[in-house]
């Protein structure tokens, strides 16, 4: 996602073709048209820029009503008249994620008295780090809710050529909470079995206190949990990969497992490539047919020996990721830790990614979290809004930047989305400014996503009126919830040296977590304010 430059801001014609394409609604990633429609990609400069005016200042067409419901034919899908889609400038789009890594690693940091780097930042994985509470589907879809509230206008920055602009004659800044959630069943025993490759960096990095010591409790803890109808295999990699342990059913052999985890020892060198190809190779091989077939890799994922780029790692197992649909979960540990890789890895091998610094968090994984880190409820989500131009006069995405899809590829069901798991939250946070005196609609949002088994697609939608969005974030009416969401995207783009509107500083973020943990009784959000204190006293 990039910033328009005043010069593009030119009210676009509809077209035809893509307008048929798009047709239905729409929900997550923003995006500048490049002039033919399609989203720039982001730099990492413009990543911390700040809320760019990604709509230009025309009007233009109502925005598309919500998507078909589930059962409609492909040709009734497209059928949406074409005067119902808004200006390309007006949609965003993009694949879901439920990775929490950047966070959890953001707090180890802090906690060790450094300041996170600023490219480890990514602003959804902070918010996607905490409870959310929206309603629970039914089915085995998702639920889509969409909320907001205006922010303080004392906090808009004054006005940089092409960014934000702070008079408020132009219209009020508010933050729109966009919200998906499938459902989860506390009965353990109607999830499928598991078919599970551990992967395991025993490399000379992983000696350190936190990482293969960790790695082991957490292995110990989940080989505990699991049933008797689920399977393990064991591979290690240092300089070269080993399987430790082919794919076994639990069943009398947990003893086996355990023994074989406690005798793990750390080696050399870090090749990731060795012990992730080892590791798919083993898992097709002991693929089990109606199983969850899961890589798990955990590492610090600082590779240092054999192919180190992600996408050179994945293309050597494409197949076991396309054909027979394994896909990869990565748990990251270690003060040094190689986020970007692990990420990249776990985004192409169709998974995502966590991170452990602690055993009460590698139970909350390999416990409280397990249904959801091994169970599939959708394959390839993706999600896109579009705003009104009618009322919206400029919007921006907070984060995401790596996981935009291009707006005519939303119903294109060969483009990869996310995967994701039962009883997970995704929350999209938009900058949205309305125009001065603007009622009635603001946005569509629709998640589009595949049946794990079937393939079949489909999709639900929500929306927003101005007259649902509060008048003030901090206000006692306001969703904890979504004042929980704000702070975290906050405190994740002050990390990246970005700006929001209505940023009240660390100081008065820490006061809002404070006040939020007490409402909540939650501690995440108490450990949140600890993580907000901590950066603003290596600031000062």
């Amino acid at each position: 996602m990039t910033l328009c430059a005043r010069s593009a801001w030119t009210a676009r014609t509809y077209r035809g073709a893509l307008a048929a394409l798009l047709a239905g609604g729409v929900l997550l990633t923003a995006g500048c048209s490049d002039g033919g429609g399609r989203p720039e990609r982001a730099s990492a400069d413009d990543a911390r820029r700040g809320p760019g005016l990604v709509a230009p200042d025309g009007g233009g067409g109502a925005p598309a009503p919500p998507g078909p419901e589930d059962g409609k034919s492909r040709d009734e899908e497209f059928a949406e008249p074409e005067r119902s889609r808004p200006p390309a400038d007006y949609l965003s789009t993009f694949a879901l994620d439920v990775d929490t890594a950047s966070y959890g690693y953001a707090r180890r940091t802090l906690k060790d008295g450094r300041l996170p780097r600023p490219e480890d930042i990514r602003p959804e994985e902070f918010v996607n780090s905490f409870r959310q509470d929206y309603p629970k589907p039914g089915g085995n879809g998702f639920s889509v809710s969409v909320d907001g509230a205006r922010t303080d206008p004392s906090g808009v920055e004054g006005e940089v050529e092409g960014e934000i602009k702070s008079d408020t004659g132009d219209g009020e800044w508010s933050l729109v909470r966009v919200g998906l959630a499938t459902g989860f069943s506390e009965r353990t025993g109607e999830r499928p079995p598991a078919a599970l490759t551990f992967v395991i960096d025993v490399s000379g990095s992983m000696s350190e206190p936190g990482r293969l010591d960790l790695v082991k409790k957490s292995l110990g803890i989940l080989t505990d949990e699991l049933r008797d109808d689920d399977s393990i295999a064991v591979v290690t990699f240092s300089k070269e990969a080993e399987t430790r342990l082919p794919m076994t059913r639990l069943g009398a052999h947990r003893d086996r497992v355990h023994r074989v985890v406690d005798r793990l020892e750390a080696g050399d060198s870090t090749n990731v490539e060795a012990g992730v190809t080892t590791g798919y190779d083993v898992a097709v091989k002991g693929r089990r047919s109606g199983a969850t077939n899961r890589v798990v890799l955990l590492s610090d994922a600082l590779a240092n020996t054999g192919e180190t780029e992600a996408d050179a790692i994945l293309d050597r197992i494409d197949d076991a990721r396309s054909e027979f649909g394994i896909t990869l979960f990565g748990v990251g540990v270690g003060s040094r830790y190689g986020d970007a890789l692990m990420e990249r890895l776990a985004d192409k091998g169709d998974g995502h990614t966590t991170y452990v610094s602690t055993e009460d968090e590698a139970r909350k994984v390999f416990v409280d979290q397990l249904p959801r880190n091994l169970e599939l409820r959708a394959r390839d989500a993706k999600a896109q809004v579009a705003f009104d131009p009618q009322t919206v006069r400029q919007f921006k995405l907070i984060g995401y930047e790596n996981r935009a899809v291009e707006d005519e590829d939303f119903r294109d069901d060969r483009v990869d989305g996310g995967e994701i798991g039962p009883g997970h939250t995704v929350t999209a946070l938009y900058a949205v400014r309305l125009r001065e005196g603007a009622r009635g609609h603001v946005a569509t949002a629709t998640v589009r996503w595949l049946d794990p088994k079937s393939r079949a697609p489909h999709e639900r939608s929500g929306s927003i009126e101005t007259d649902a969005i509060a008048p003030s974030l901090w206000r006692g009416d306001v969703s904890p919830r979504l004042q929980v969401t704000a702070v975290a995207a906050y405190f994740a783009e002050s990390l990246r040296d970005g700006s929001l509107p209505g940023a009240p500083g660390l100081r008065g973020l820490a006061g809002h977590a404070r006040k939020l943990a007490a409402t909540t009784e939650d501690g995440a959000v108490s450990e949140l304010a600890d993580a907000i204190d901590r950066a603003r006293g290596l600031r000062d």
